[in-house]
C-alpha cells in the first residue's frame, strides 16, 4: 500500500470538511434555478441549513475535539484540526452571506406575489395585533418560560439548536439592570399565520412583542435574537458485558449537554450582549456567525406543507414493476415471482410499498415462512415494516431486528421501536461490539416441501417509508441460494459469535469490502480497454483513490459520479487525466453504490449495496456489496448508469482546480425526470 499512499498528498487530496461545504453550496444553489418551484427553493433553503446544522454538531464538533486534546496531526490533504476550523469558518461565512441575500432579495419577494408574505411586526395593523395578541394569550404565553439571571438565578442551559431571545429589563424602582433570556418554544410552528392566510410573521417576533407580559412591571430594554449549536457527537464506549440499550440513553442525556460549537446571531448584537453570552456559554469568538438574515431557515419546511401544488413539483407516485403488477384486489406471490428470477427495483421510481413492504407483510401472514431476519439502521414513526415483524413475531415466527442504536440522531427512535419490538417477542439484537451495522438487508427463511429456502432483498437505502419517496436507492429480491447461505452466515456474525470473514458471493466490510475493491480496480488496470465506473455518496478513502489514481496512470478510463464528499481531484496531468468527477444534486438524493467494471462488449463486474468509499464503511462497519451476474439486472443498472453519466441538467463537474461548475449542454437529460419517465413506461408496457 506504501506506493500507492505516495500519491496522496495536499496536492491530490481534497480536505474532506470543505468539500462537504462545496456539496452543501451546490444543495443551496438550486434556490438559484429558474426552472425549480418557488417552495421548492424554500425547501432547499431549509435542507442547507439541516444540512449545515449537523456539519457543525458533528464536523466541526470533532475538530474543536482534537483542538482541545491537543491533537495537531494533518489529515492526508495537509492541513490541521486548527487550519481545518479556520478554512471551514471563511466558507461557512461566505455561504451565509450568500444565502441570506438570495432569501431576501429573491425567495421572499418571489413568495410575496404568489401570496406568501413574510412580514415584520412593525408593519401590522391593528386587527393583524389584535389577531396576534389573541395567538399569543391562548398558544404562546401558557408555554413560555422567562428565565432570569441575578444572583438567585444562574445563567441559564441553552439547549442545541434552540432559538433564543435575550431580553435586558430594568426594575424602575430599583434601577438595576437584569438579563433574561426566554427560548422559543420548538413545540410551536416557526411562523405564525396571520387571519387572510398569505401572511407569515416570525415567532420570534411575536414574543419580542409582548415581552411586557412576560415581566409584568419591567422595563423591557431591548432584546436579540440569538441560537446555539452544541456538540451533538459521542463515541460509545462498548465492551463485552456492557448493556448497549442503556449506554445510549445516557449518552443521548449528555449530547444535550455538549459544548458550544456555533452562537448565530443578527449584525445589530451589541458587543456587551454577545461577550455576555459568550461568557456564559464558555464560547469564542471563533464560534460566532453574524447572519444579516432569519436565523434558522430550515423553518422554511413548514412553508413547504402549505397546499400550493402548482408551486411544487408534480408528485410522483412509485410505479408497481410489471413482474409484481396484478389485477386489482389480487394479491401477488412474491415468492414465485422470486423463484423466477432476480427482481431490480429502483426507489422512488418504483413504489417502496408495492416492493419492500410488500414484501415484508407477505413473509409476515405467509403460514410457511418460519423466520425473518433484517438490518434496521434509520426508522420511522408508524413504520409499516415494524408493524409486520411484529405481526410476524405475534403469529410465532422467529423475528430478528439488528437495530443500529448508533445511527447518528436516530437514536432515540431507534430506542423506541427495539423497546416495541421486544415487546412483541421479536429477538433484537445491537450488533458487533465497536462496529456500526450499515448493511440493509431482509432475509426470509420459508418452509417449502421438506427443504428450507431463503428469500432475501438486499438494498442500497434504509427499510424507511418515508426517504424511499425522496432517496433514490436500487433494491435486489432474490432467491439465489449462494448469496442466501452468505446471508445466513452474515447474520450469525451479526447475532452470535461467528468470525466469518469469508463469503460465497458478498464483500462483507470490514474486511472484505476493501480488498474487492481494489483487486476489481487492479484489473480494470492491467486491461488495455480498462473502464472503471462508480456511483456512490463520498470518495473519502485515500487509499481507494490513490488506486484510482494508478488505474488512471495506466490508461484506464474512470467515470465517477459522487453525490457528495469527494477528495480525488480529476483531470490532473500525469495523475487523473482519465478520471472524470460529477455529482448530480436535484429533487431526489442520489443515494445508490454502484459499481461497474469493465468495457461495453465484454463482461463486467457489478456490485451494488451500502458501502461509500469512505475508511468508516471499508474499515469500522459491517457493510455488504452483492454482485449482480444476472444480464437483465446488468442491463437496469447500465440503464442508471447511463443516464447519470448523460445528465446535463442537474450535473455538476470537478475541475481540476477543485471547484464544481454545471455541466450544461443541449441534450437536455433530467436524471430523476428522465428515470421517472423510464419507470413508467416499463408499467405502461405491462397494461
Amino acid at each position: 500500500m506504501s506506493e500507492e499512499m505516495d500519491l496522496i498528498s495536499s496536492d491530490t487530496y481534497i480536505n474532506r470538511e470543505l468539500s462537504w461545504l462545496d456539496f452543501n453550496e451546490r444543495v443551496f444553489a438550486i434556490t438559484g434555478r429558474e426552472d425549480f418551484p418557488l417552495l421548492e427553493k424554500a425547501k432547499f433553503l431549509a435542507i442547507w441549513s439541516s444540512n449545515l446544522d449537523e456539519f457543525f454538531q458533528v464536523r466541526v464538533a470533532g475538530l474543536k475535539e482534537q483542538m482541545a486534546h491537543g491533537i495537531r496531526s494533518a489529515t492526508p490533504d495537509g492541513l490541521t484540526p486548527g487550519q481545518q476550523l479556520a478554512a471551514i469558518r471563511t466558507v461557512a461565512y461566505s455561504q451565509y452571506q450568500e444565502v441570506s441575500k438570495r432569501f431576501l432579495s429573491e425567495v421572499a419577494p418571489a413568495l410575496a406575489k404568489e401570496g406568501i408574505v413574510f412580514s415584520d411586526y412593525s408593519t401590522l395593523d391593528d386587527d393583524d395585533r389584535d389577531f396576534l395578541d389573541q395567538q399569543f394569550n391562548e398558544l404562546v404565553f401558557p408555554i413560555v418560560t422567562p428565565l432570569a439571571v441575578d444572583p438567585a438565578h444562574p445563567f441559564p442551559y441553552i439547549s442545541n439548536l434552540s432559538l433564543n431571545l435575550a431580553i435586558f429589563v430594568r426594575n424602575p424602582e430599583t434601577t438595576l439592570t437584569r438579563f433574561a433570556r426566554v427560548k422559543i418554544p420548538p413545540i410551536l410552528p416557526r411562523f405564525v399565520v396571520l387571519p387572510d392566510g398569505e401572511r407569515f410573521i416570525p415567532l420570534e417576533q411575536v414574543i419580542a412583542a409582548h415581552l411586557d407580559s412576560l415581566f409584568p412591571g419591567m422595563e423591557v430594554l431591548g432584546h436579540h435574537v440569538f441560537r446555539v449549536t452544541r456538540n451533538a457527537d459521542f463515541e460509545v464506549e462498548e465492551d463485552e458485558g456492557g448493556d448497549l440499550l442503556m449506554t445510549i440513553e445516557s449518552e443521548l442525556t449528555q449530547r444535550r449537554f455538549g459544548k458550544v460549537v456555533r452562537l448565530e446571531v443578527h449584525p445589530d448584537m451589541p458587543d456587551e450582549v454577545l461577550d455576555l453570552l459568550l461568557r456564559e456559554m464558555d464560547a469564542t469568538a471563533e464560534d460566532v456567525y453574524r447572519v444579516d438574515g432569519p436565523l434558522d431557515l430550515s423553518g422554511l419546511w413548514g412553508l413547504f406543507d402549505l397546499d400550493r401544488p402548482e408551486l411544487k413539483f408534480d408528485v410522483f407516485t412509485g410505479v408497481t414493476p410489471p413482474r409484481l403488477a396484478t389485477a386489482a384486489g389480487e394479491t401477488i406471490d412474491f415468492f414465485e415471482v422470486m423463484r423466477q428470477g432476480d427482481l431490480v427495483v429502483h426507489h422512488p421510481y418504483d413504489s417502496f410499498s408495492t416492493t419492500v413492504e410488500a414484501f415484508i407483510a407477505r413473509a409476515a401472514c405467509d403460514p410457511q415462512v418460519l423466520a425473518i431476519k433484517m438490518t434496521l439502521y434509520r426508522t420511522n414513526r408508524g413504520s409499516q415494516i415494524m408493524q409486520s415483524l411484529i405481526d410476524a413475531a405475534e403469529q410465532g415466527k422467529q423475528v430478528v431486528a439488528l437495530m443500529e442504536l448508533k445511527a447518528r440522531f436516530d437514536e432515540e427512535r431507534n430506542i423506541e421501536w427495539a423497546q416495541r419490538l421486544e415487546d412483541a417477542g421479536v429477538h433484537v439484537m445491537y450488533g458487533v461490539v465497536g462496529l456500526k451495522t450499515h448493511t440493509k438487508i431482509a432475509l426470509v427463511m420459508r418452509r417449502e416441501g421438506d427443504r428450507v429456502v431463503r428469500y432475501a432483498h438486499i438494498g442500497t437505502g434504509n427499510y424507511n417509508e418515508n426517504t424511499a419517496r425522496i432517496y433514490e436507492d436500487i433494491g435486489v429480491f432474490t432467491a439465489d441460494a449462494d448469496l442466501g447461505s452468505d446471508l445466513s452466515d452474515l447474520f450469525n456474525y451479526l447475532t452470535g459469535y461467528s468470525r466469518q470473514t469469508r463469503y460465497r458471493s458478498l464483500a462483507v466490510s470490514p474486511v472484505g469490502i476493501r480488498s474487492a475493491i481494489v483487486d476489481a480496480i487492479r484489473r480494470e488496470a492491467a486491461r488495455p480497454d480498462g473502464l472503471i465506473t462508480m456511483k456512490m455518496n463520498s470518495l473519502v478513502d485515500a487509499g481507494i483513490i490513490a488506486e484510482l489514481y494508478r488505474a488512471s496512470r495506466a490508461g484506464t478510463r474512470v467515470d465517477l459520479c459522487v453525490r457528495g464528499i469527494c477528495c480525488l481531484i480529476p483531470g490532473v496531468p500525469g495523475l487523473s487525466e482519465n478520471i472524470s468527477v460529477r455529482s448530480v444534486v436535484g429533487r431526489y438524493l442520489e443515494h445508490s453504490r454502484i459499481y461497474r467494471f469493465g468495457s461495453r462488449g465484454r463482461e463486467r463486474i457489478y456490485f451494488y449495496g451500502s458501502a461509500d468509499m469512505m475508511p468508516r464503511n471499508l474499515d469500522r462497519r459491517v457493510e455488504a456489496l452483492a454482485p449482480v451476474n444476472d444480464p437483465d439486472l446488468q442491463f437496469r443498472l447500465d440503464e442508471i448508469l447511463d443516464v447519470v453519466l448523460a445528465d446535463d441538467t442537474l450535473a455538476w463537474e470537478l475541475r481540476p482546480d477543485r471547484t464544481w461548475s454545471r455541466i450544461g449542454g443541449d441534450a437536455h437529460v433530467d436524471t430523476h425526470e428522465a428515470l421517472q419517465d423510464l419507470a413508467i413506461v416499463r408499467s405502461s408496457a405491462h397494461l
